[in-house]
């Protein structure tokens, strides 16, 4: 634990941190996303999609208590590296400065800020229904809750549409960067390597952005009630 300790103690350490938790929350990203994009198939998959994971809550628990240790080990690790490179005012890896001077670069500290809001905001929205605890009472005609009905009326509302597609493109502006720059950290991209691992960064940020984008607009324009 010692060496741990003093490993997480030395910017190496936070380096390494970062990648490894942001590399897992990004799977998650992408697993979250899949899931959701199930309403598009109706009610049935969506709420039987529920009803597996509220059928192992053992499971389901340990994995929002895993999730939320990964985050909170990435924006600490990420904002003590924020404080010591300003302090030091200087990239440790100079022949990547165009990235390091790129748009989703210089905002990635704030942009994961805003992402950590929008995620509280998230589980309290649908998850423990403190903005409207009648999403949690929607049973659908087997008297399992009814997700499809929860999203329905949650993203019915152009507010919270909107905030929900701006989050959802901050979220991939930070990917965009992010997880290109994971493999810098864990020493796993050279010049070579750069341009390719940056390309499938950005593609894969897209599809996330379009994906998670559909519902909210597919709901808005009327094609899932």
């Amino acid at each position: 634990m010692g060496i741990l300790v003093r490993l997480y103690r030395s910017s190496l350490g936070k380096k390494y941190v970062m990648g490894v938790t942001g590399l897992l929350l990004f799977g998650f990203v992408i697993a979250h996303m899949a899931g959701n994009l199930q309403i598009f198939l109706g009610p049935g998959p969506i709420n039987e999609y529920a009803v597996f994971l509220k059928s192992k809550p053992l499971l389901l628990w340990s994995a929002r208590l895993g999730l939320l240790a990964l985050a909170a080990l990435h924006i600490t690790a990420g904002v003590q590296l924020a404080l010591e490179n300003r302090q030091a005012r200087q990239s440790r890896y100079e022949y990547f400065k165009v990235v390091a001077a790129s748009f989703a670069a210089r905002t990635i500290l704030a942009s994961g800020l805003v992402i950590l809001a929008f995620v509280v905001y998230h589980l309290a929205h649908f998850t423990f229904g403190f903005v409207d605890p009648q999403y949690l009472r929607f049973e659908d005609p087997l008297g399992h809750h009814d997700v499809y009905r929860m999203m329905v009326a949650g993203f019915s509302n152009p507010l919270v549409s909107a905030f929900y597609i701006v989050a959802t493109g901050l979220l991939c502006l930070h990917l965009s960067h992010g997880v290109s720059s994971t493999f810098q950290s864990l020493g796993l991209r050279s010049k070579k390597s750069f341009p390719v691992l940056d390309k499938l960064a950005k593609a894969a940020a897209l599809v996330i952005f379009l994906g998670n984008s559909a519902i909210p607009v597919a709901i808005l324009a009327g094609l899932i009630r």
